[in-house]
């Protein structure tokens, strides 16, 4: 697995690339470049991390179950070997995660079950329940359901969680949605959002014009957010 690395010092954010795409996309996307004065102050540092999508989720060739499986390994990874390095390289105690499309589900869903380790979630032009059918988006898990896709369908869950001290500890993190008014999505982040209010978990929802699921709107987005 390759990641790159931007920054030397600050909030230190794990940063998901969008469905299928590789580690280096945020840079050929200049999405990077739109950070640079806070990369170069010392303000952000990101971890730019790579996918294995065409793995898991999108990965016709195999059953559901199996999609699922090879996601949590690539959580297992997150968690135990760019976590740890991220402690490593960057020497603070504030992470945050951040992701646009699919990258944004990994963002948000990795806080939500870790809300101990992450302090903020940025999320852009994301959908939170991959079994859902909108439009010309297919349900990735094709009617199969199972314990592990809910656990990791954060529309899901969080509806349904009631544990204290799991809700304490997400309701400390800063949780910003952000999509634009004709994603298909739009109407997915509008109910997520609402979920997470009924559990009084604070949350800024930003409805953008238009479309806005491109790295020229992504660009303003982590200006505004990261």
């Amino acid at each position: 697995m390759e990641l790159l690395i931007f920054g030397h010092s600050g909030r230190a954010v794990l940063f998901f690339p969008t469905r299928m795409a590789r580690f280096y996309d945020y840079e050929n996307w200049r999405i990077v470049e739109a950070l640079q004065d806070q990369l170069y102050n010392g303000t952000i540092q990101l971890f730019c991390v790579d996918s294995i999508d065409y793995e898991s989720f999108y990965n016709w060739h195999v059953h559901p179950s199996v999609r699922i499986c090879r996601h949590l390994q690539y959580e297992d990874y997150i968690l135990n070997e760019v976590v740890p390095l991220m402690r490593v390289k960057n020497g603070g105690n504030y992470f945050e995660t951040a992701g646009c499309s699919m990258g944004a589900y990994h963002a948000i869903n990795l806080a939500l079950k870790h809300p101990w380790l992450f302090k903020k979630a940025v999320c852009m032009s994301g959908r939170y329940d991959l079994t859902l059918r909108v439009q010309d988006f297919r349900d990735l898990f094709d009617g199969y359901y199972n314990e592990d896709i809910y656990f990791n369908m954060p529309m899901q869950y969080m509806g349904n969680m009631h544990d204290a001290p799991t809700l304490n500890a997400i309701r400390n993190i800063e949780i910003i949605l952000a999509v634009g008014e004709t994603d298909p999505f739009a109407q997915n982040n509008r109910d997520f959002s609402e979920v997470l209010w009924s559990k009084c978990i604070p949350n800024q929802l930003n409805i953008w014009s238009d479309y806005a699921h491109r790295p020229r709107y992504w660009r303003q987005m982590v200006q505004l957010y990261l």
